[in-house]
C-alpha cells in the first residue's frame, strides 16, 4: 500500500474528553473515527487490524468445530418474548417498529435466535453435540460509553453456541472453549486471567470471564499470581491481601478488561422453545445450551492498552495492519526513489503486507514520528548513508536498537 493513497490523517491534539490510552492512540493514528457518543467508523488502518483480530478468532473457533453462520442482526418481539426477556434486558433492547408498526429489537445477543433455529434441526441425541458461531454487529443501548472502543453501543462480536446432550459433553467442550480463548488472547498479544463472575442476566450459575489486566479496566478482580484463581470483585469472597484458597499465597488486586466472556446456560433457553431430543433410552430431554462472546473491538483496544509506548502503539504481528513498513528518507534523491521501489516491489512480490511511505514532501522526522505511533512490527529505512553502504536499517517497533542489512539479504 502506498502511504500517499492511503485514507487516514493522524493527529498531534488529543480532545480533552479521551482519556483511554487506547483510545488516544487509536484517535491519532486516525484508525478510528466517532460518528457519535458510543459509535465509531473504522477505517482503512483501523478496519486491517479488525480484520486480522476476527480472522484469529474465526481460526480458534473452526479448530474446535464451530461452524460459522450470520444472523439477523433485527429480531421481532415475540422471540424475545419466549424468554421474558424483552423487559428485562440489561442495557435495555434497541426497539423500534416497522412500517406495519410491528415490534423488533435490535440483536444484543443471539440465544434466542439459536435456540428457535436448533429446535426445528434437533430430535435425536444423534444431533448433538455442535456449536454455530457468528461474527456479527450487535446493538446495546448503554447509558454510559467510555475509553472509545472499550465500551460502546455498537460494536462486533463473535457470539459461539454450543448444544450438547448432557452435562458431561457440555463440561468437555466449555473447557475445550476457554483454552481456545486463552490461545486466541495468547495470538493477539495479551496475557489474560480466566475469572470466576456473575451470570449477568444470562443465567444463575456463576460464569467466566477473560480479564486483561489494565488500569483502564471498568472490572475489580482478585486474584492469585501463584495459581490460576481468579474472581471478579462482585462476587468475591476474598479480598486483597489475604490468603488465596487454593494455594494460600497472598491475594492481589488489579482493574481488568473484560475481553471475553462463556456462559453456562443449562436448560434456561431450549425449555421455552421446547428445544428437546430424544436420548438412548427414548426419554424426552431438553438440550444444555452454552454461549460464549469475544467483543473484536474492545479486544482490539486492549491490544492497544497492553502494547503501547511514549511514542505510539507497539502492534504484536498477528494483529498489525502491514508487517513492515517502508520508509525512505529522502525520495527526492532518485537513486533512493529507485531503490525504495524496488525493494517495495519485493517484498510484494514475496507476499510480505507493505506500507510504503512514497510521501516526497514529508520530512524524514514526520516520516518517523508516524511510523511509531502507527506501530507497524518491523520499520525499514533508506536513506543515503545507508544506501552508500547497500544496506537498509532495520528496527523493531518498540526496541531501541536498530541494524544494518545489506539490500540482498532482505527477508521476511
Amino acid at each position: 500500500m502506498l502511504q500517499s493513497k492511503l485514507f487516514y490523517r493522524s493527529r498531534k491534539k488529543i480532545p480533552d474528553d479521551i482519556e483511554a490510552i487506547s483510545h488516544q492512540l487509536l484517535y491519532r493514528g486516525d484508525f478510528i473515527d466517532q460518528l457519535c457518543s458510543g459509535t465509531y467508523s473504522f477505517l482503512p488502518l483501523g478496519w486491517r487490524v479488525h480484520q486480522k483480530i476476527s480472522q484469529i478468532i474465526r481460526e480458534e473457533m473452526l479448530a474446535i468445530g464451530g461452524q460459522e453462520v450470520f444472523l439477523p442482526m433485527m429480531h421481532p418481539k415475540t422471540v424475545w418474548q419466549q424468554t421474558g426477556r424483552w423487559n428485562t434486558m440489561s442495557p435495555p433492547l434497541f426497539k423500534l417498529k416497522d412500517s406495519h408498526s410491528r415490534e423488533f429489537a435490535l440483536g444484543s445477543t443471539h440465544e434466542e435466535v439459536v435456540a428457535e433455529i436448533a429446535k426445528d434441526r434437533v430430535s435425536s441425541y444423534k444431533d448433538l453435540p455442535f456449536s454455530l458461531f457468528q461474527i456479527q454487529t450487535k446493538f446495546r443501548n448503554e447509558m454510559r460509553f467510555t475509553g472509545g472502543l472499550l465500551r460502546t453501543r455498537e460494536f462486533a462480536m463473535k457470539d459461539l453456541y454450543s448444544f450438547h446432550a448432557d452435562e458431561k459433553d457440555f463440561h468437555n467442550y466449555y473447557s475445550k472453549v476457554a483454552k481456545s480463548y486463552l490461545k486466541i488472547f495468547k495470538r493477539c498479544g495479551l496475557s489474560v486471567r480466566m475469572v470466576e463472575a456473575s451470570g449477568e442476566g444470562f443465567t444463575s450459575s456463576f460464569t467466566h470471564e477473560f480479564q486483561a489486566l489494565a488500569p483502564v479496566g471498568e472490572d475489580t478482580i482478585i486474584f492469585c499470581s501463584k495459581c490460576d484463581f481468579a474472581q471478579n470483585k462482585e462476587i468475591a469472597k476474598d479480598r486483597e491481601g489475604g490468603k488465596c484458597p487454593k494455594c494460600k499465597a497472598i491475594l492481589k488486586q488489579s482493574k481488568g478488561i473484560e475481553v471475553g466472556n462463556i456462559f453456562p446456560l443449562g436448560t434456561k433457553y431450549s425449555e421455552p422453545f421446547d428445544l428437546s431430543f430424544i436420548d438412548r433410552d427414548g426419554k424426552k430431554k431438553l438440550v444444555i445450551m452454552a454461549s460464549y462472546g469475544i467483543g473484536v473491538g474492545r479486544l482490539m483496544a486492549a491490544v492497544v492498552e497492553a502494547n503501547n509506548d511514549k511514542d505510539g502503539i507497539i502492534w504484536p504481528k498477528e494483529t498489525a495492519p502491514y508487517a513492515v513498513h517502508l520508509v525512505p528518507l529522502n525520495l527526492k534523491d532518485k537513486k533512493i526513489k529507485t531503490q525504495a521501489e524496488k525493494i517495495y516491489s519485493h517484498l510484494q512480490k514475496s507476499g510480505v503486507e507493505v506500507l510504503y511511505d512514497d510521501r516526497i514532501d514529508a520530512g524524514p522526522g514526520e516520516k518517523l514520528i508516524e511510523s511509531d505511533l502507527i506501530g507497524i512490527p518491523v520499520r525499514v529505512v533508506l536513506s543515503k548513508k545507508t544506501l552508500d553502504k547497500d544496506s537498509v536499517e532495520i528496527k523493531e517497533r518498540g526496541r531501541r536498537q536498530s541494524k544494518l542489512v545489506k539490500i540482498k539479504e532482505l527477508k521476511f
